[in-house]
């Protein structure tokens, strides 16, 4: 028991390390290279986005699809937002309360229908999707979304499979519950530091 408690906790500190790499200059990298490693670069993204995985592992049943598939898609409609030009206020605090907000999620196993689940992680996603339309700077738009859109989804496979692999565990609630309180403690620092 004792193995599969630090294998997971492994897993869960190499999911939240961030990358020491910047964003990718588009000319040099491609646009869809530099929107897969936009999400990456940044530990508020890669937090929320495993964060979804793992709330959407632990309500199980239609919530493992509908929650990430919200936020994605809802990610893109920030996307086309801030592209548009439309003025989005409190984009930086909504991620970093996004961050507080589904580490509690996880923390306390919060149970609820998938479509509420969906509709929770997609108000947080626009400001997600904003943020990434905002960071455009010289990138193709359509394959600098779908690249951001890729490393995204795969983030969120990434927590769900956590979820699930810590769901089998005999001790999974404290183990989720210590992943979730731990990225809630790590996006309240991340706002007092912003």
């Amino acid at each position: 028991m004792t193995r599969r408690f630090l294998a997971a906790a492994a897993a869960a500190f190499a999911l939240s390390a961030a990358p020491a790499f910047a964003h990718l200059d588009p000319a040099g990298h491609g646009s869809m290279m530099a929107g897969i490693t936009h999400p990456l670069s940044g530990l508020d993204h890669v937090l929320v986005m495993v964060a979804v995985g793992l709330w959407a592992a632990q309500m199980g049943g239609r919530a493992i699809l509908a929650v990430p598939t919200a936020f994605v898609v809802t990610m893109a409609l920030g996307f086309a937002l801030a592209l548009s030009g439309l003025h989005l206020p409190f984009v930086e605090p909504a991620i970093l309360a996004s961050i507080v907000a589904l580490g509690l999620l996880v923390a306390m196993a919060v149970r609820m229908p998938a479509a509420a689940g969906a509709g929770v992680v997609g108000i947080f996603a626009l400001f997600h999707g904003y943020a990434h339309g905002g960071e455009l700077g010289a990138a193709t738009a359509l394959p600098f979304g779908l690249g951001f859109a890729i490393s995204t989804a795969a983030l969120h496979a990434a927590g769900i499979g956590l979820g699930l692999m810590i769901g089998r565990m005999g001790n999974a609630r404290l183990v989720s519950r210590f992943l979730g309180a731990a990225t809630a403690v790590t996006g309240a620092a991340l706002f007092v530091a912003g």
